[in-house]
This record gives C-alpha cells, sequence and structure tokens, in this order.
C-alpha cells in the first residue's frame, strides 16, 4: 500500500463531514481494524473464548512478528500488554533501586511515568533528577552526559511529549546510556505510528507503545519491547501461571521470553487489531506516513501562529503531528467544545500532565491537536477558520 489518501479516507468509518484531530488522544481504525475485532468477537460468541483462541493460534502469534517488524527487535523481545501504561509499570517495577539511586528524566516527561519515579523515592529512597533541555526545547544531550556518575541507576525518557510537537533525540542519549551501561527505558507512546522506531537504533533496554494513538489500533491494548540481554535480571512485580511456571510446591520458574510480563488473560480481539492495525501501518510505510504528518502539521501550525491572539506553543527542534495552541481570553476548554460542536475534534492538555515543563515554561491548558495522515488541508482549514472565529468574538 502507498500513501494514496483517497482510498486511505475510504477505509475510514467515520461519518461524513466529521473531522477527527485528536489523533494523539485516540485515532480512527482502519475498517480493516474494525471487522478483525468484530470477526473474532463473532468466533468467541460462536464457539467460545478458548476454542476461538486455539482457531485463531496461528493469527496471535503473529501479532508479535508485527510489533517485531515494526520496532526492529526479536518477537521474543515482545510482550503485548493491557496498555502501554501497564508495559512501562511492569518494566519499570522491575528494576531494583537503592537508597541514593539516581534516575535522570526530560523535564517534559509525563506524568503517571514521573509519578512512578516519585513513588520509588519516596519507598526506596531513590533520586528523581530531570535533564535540562535546549533552548529549542529538546533534552540536551550535553547536560546528560555532565549529570553521568555511578549512582545514575536509570535515564527514563518520553520520546514524544503530551503537550507539544517536541521529539526527543532518543537515540543520542541511547548513546549516552549505553556508553556507561545504565538501564534505559523510552515512553514512545505518541512516537509509535507516526514516526520510525528502531531499538537498536534507540539502543533502549525497554520501549512502550499503545495501540490507541498514531498506530491507529484498537483502545485498551499495547505492546512491551524487552532487550533480550537485560531479561534474565528483571523480575516483573506481579506473576501468574502465564509468565511462571510452578515447578515445586516452593518453587516457580519465569518465561525466558518478555511474555513474562503478560498474564494469562486477554483481550484477543484487541490484540488481534493491535498487529492488523500495525501491518496496515508497515504496508503503508512508516516514513512514508511521518514524511506527511510533519508537512500537515507544520502547516497547521503556519496557519494558526497567524491568527491574531493565537499563540502555538510547539518546541523542539524536530518536530511531529502534535499541534498544540492557545488564544487570547478564552479558556481551552471552552475553545475544544466549539471545535466539537462543529464536529471537529480535538483535546485539552492540561499543565498537570507534564507538570515541569509546564510550570517551566508557564503553560495554560492548551488545545491539543494530532494530525495524522488521513487527514487533509481541507480539514485544517475548517480548524483555522473556526479557531479564527473564536478569537475574533
Amino acid at each position: 500500500m502507498s500513501l494514496e489518501k483517497q482510498a486511505i479516507r475510504a477505509d475510514l468509518a467515520a461519518e461524513p463531514g466529521f473531522i477527527h484531530l485528536d489523533n494523539a488522544g485516540a485515532s480512527l481504525m482502519p475498517r480493516c481494524v474494525l471487522e478483525t475485532q468484530i470477526e473474532h468477537l463473532r468466533l468467541e460468541a460462536s464457539v467460545g473464548g478458548y476454542e476461538a483462541e486455539r482457531l485463531k493460534a496461528a493469527q496471535i502469534e503473529a501479532v508479535y512478528d508485527s510489533v517485531a517488524k515494526l520496532i526492529h527487535c526479536h518477537r521474543d523481545e515482545v510482550a503485548i500488554v493491557e496498555n502501554a501504561t501497564v508495559g512501562w509499570m511492569m518494566a519499570f517495577y522491575a528494576l531494583e533501586f537503592a537508597p541514593g539511586d539516581r534516575i535522570l528524566t526530560a523535564e517534559a516527561e509525563y506524568a503517571s511515568n514521573y509519578l512512578a519515579y516519585l513513588q520509588v523515592a519516596r519507598e526506596r529512597g531513590a533520586v528523581v533528577e530531570t535533564i535540562p533541555s535546549t533552548d529549542s526545547g529538546e533534552v540536551c544531550v550535553d547536560s546528560l552526559r555532565a549529570m553521568i556518575d555511578e549512582r545514575v541507576r536509570l535515564i527514563s525518557v518520553t520520546h514524544v511529549p503530551t503537550n507539544g510537537g517536541l521529539v526527543n533525540p532518543v537515540e543520542a542519549i541511547g548513546a549516552v546510556a549505553r556508553e556507561h551501561g545504565i538501564f534505559y527505558i523510552v515512553d514512545a507512546c505518541q512516537s509509535a505510528g507516526q514516526i520510525a522506531l528502531d531499538v537498536n537504533a534507540i539502543q533502549c533496554d525497554v520501549l512502550t507503545a499503545t495501540g490507541r494513538k498514531f498506530l491507529r489500533g484498537p483502545r485498551g491494548v499495547g505492546f512491551l519491547y524487552v532487550r533480550g540481554s537485560r531479561l534474565a535480571n528483571l523480575h516483573p512485580p506481579m506473576i501468574d501461571l502465564y509468565s511462571a511456571r510452578w515447578v515445586a510446591a516452593d518453587r516457580y520458574e519465569l518465561r525466558g521470553d518478555a511474555r513474562r510480563f503478560e498474564n494469562w488473560e486477554n483481550n484477543y480481539a484487541a490484540k488481534l487489531g493491535l498487529g492488523r492495525a500495525i501491518d496496515y501501518a508497515l504496508d503503508i510505510g512508516i516514513d512514508a506516513i511521518e514524511q506527511e504528518v510533519t508537512r500537515l502539521a507544520a502547516l497547521l501550525r503556519e496557519r494558526l501562529a497567524a491568527l491574531e491572539g493565537v499563540t502555538v506553543h510547539d518546541i523542539g527542534r524536530r518536530q511531529c503531528g502534535i499541534v498544540t495552541f492557545s488564544v487570547d481570553g478564552v479558556e481551552a476548554t471552552e475553545i475544544e467544545t466549539r471545535l466539537r460542536e462543529s464536529r471537529i475534534l480535538v483535546s485539552v492538555s492540561s499543565p498537570a500532565s507534564t507538570l515541569i515543563d509546564a510550570s517551566r515554561r508557564g503553560l495554560p491548558n492548551l488545545v491539543r491537536s494530532g494530525v495524522h495522515y488521513f487527514n487533509t488541508e481541507s480539514e485544517l482549514d475548517a480548524l483555522v477558520a473556526e479557531v479564527s472565529a473564536t478569537s475574533s468574538t
């Protein structure tokens, strides 16, 4: 498949006149992803969940191959999980922290991740420190390098923060981590599906992503990558009879692959839908997707910035499909409501989602739009026209 927009838009189940620009929240599934899930749910209804799983075993196993192809890893390094947060937490809480261990993270780190750092700091005495940003807004790799000492236990960053167009330099960060043998986690929740990901180039030990955002998959499913060489030293914080084998009354053995981070019960319809969504993106080509997303986002930033009273808040030398803005004198929630009434969907990014970055930059609630490759310039024009009318009142 190539990026033939007319055919791609024909795959949408959206009603005519509906404009979806909240792809950073939850994107629109292609029809084939929807049909894959419905087909499996019907199979479960007709023969039961266990038999449906048996009948679809080959397709279920193929999902691991799809993820591996997407991020360039081995299928045994992949776990399919309920969501990206579950995957991230299962890996993070498998790490052992001692008093004084340092966790280095980005100023624009996502709230859920940072809360986990703070919990480990409170309960185990670890120290959480943010890496300074460059003048452009991304993680400053030179500053990171200067912070390294023998007490740094973890470097953990969000690839694409939730509150702007920024793309952090995860490959350069990974080079520092690998040079010093420091465990490295990348949250790719907002980048998977709009930016090419290669865990070998990134040199991360863990990478997590969700299905519902730019991958255009179902809600309630995601994946976790764990580098094979790290697996033996990572014990999941919770285990069951799928992640481990009970071999004696007083002993168990963990699985040897990344599925030690999974559990027995799965939403197989969502898992199959995730695999189909990844295959769909791969058929189009991630590079082609990124090129179109970047182009549309740049156009939207330019057109919004030209409006009187509108401020675009995106930062970073490299930017992606997330575009955030505010309108003087109008609350972001009011703008979101007005746009929704015009059948244009966006969302609101709260300062609490990236508290340190938002506080440093004095950000208000922001209107967040997330463009995707199926969006059109006319849809961007419709959003800009509505924002212009709002800013003029």
